[in-house]
């Protein structure tokens, strides 16, 4: 399902672009949203992810753009932007460290692998769980 289009203010500051559109799937029982990130001023703004979360009424929100590995859980929803696989450089993160995430769902359980590669050149694994309905940090 293809969104139309949506433009958002958060306290006078952060604004969502209205050319843009973004994707919700279904997985198990989580809806994601998924945007690139490009329509969010400033790009990479927290309050301005989480209305466009809010917006798209969805449980986990995957944007980019930034190139910043980012992941992490906010008034019950949950956050994701998986960074550059390639480490590309980005104005807002000057020395990004090339990574990638994987996701899996399992009924009310989210679980992402994030991978790295940070300059001292070992890989290195996290894993991230959320579960729906836990309230966050």
């Amino acid at each position: 399902k293809l969104l139309s289009y949506w433009t958002a203010v958060i306290d006078g500051k952060a604004v969502v672009s209205t050319q843009s559109t973004g994707k919700v799937v279904t997985v198990g029982q989580f809806k994601i949203g998924l945007i690139h990130g490009h329509q969010i001023v400033p790009w990479g703004d927290h309050d301005a992810i989480a209305a466009v979360c809010r917006q798209l009424d969805v449980d986990v929100m995957v944007s980019g753009h930034t190139h910043k590995l980012e992941a992490y859980q906010q008034d019950n929803k949950f956050y994701i932007n998986p960074g550059s696989v390639t480490g590309a450089y980005s104005p807002i993160e000057r020395n990004p460290v090339p990574a990638f995430i994987l996701m899996d769902i399992q009924a009310s359980t989210l679980v992402i692998y994030v991978y790295s590669l940070p300059p001292e050149g070992e890989m290195e694994v996290k894993k991230i769980e959320f579960k729906k309905g836990e309230k966050g940090e």
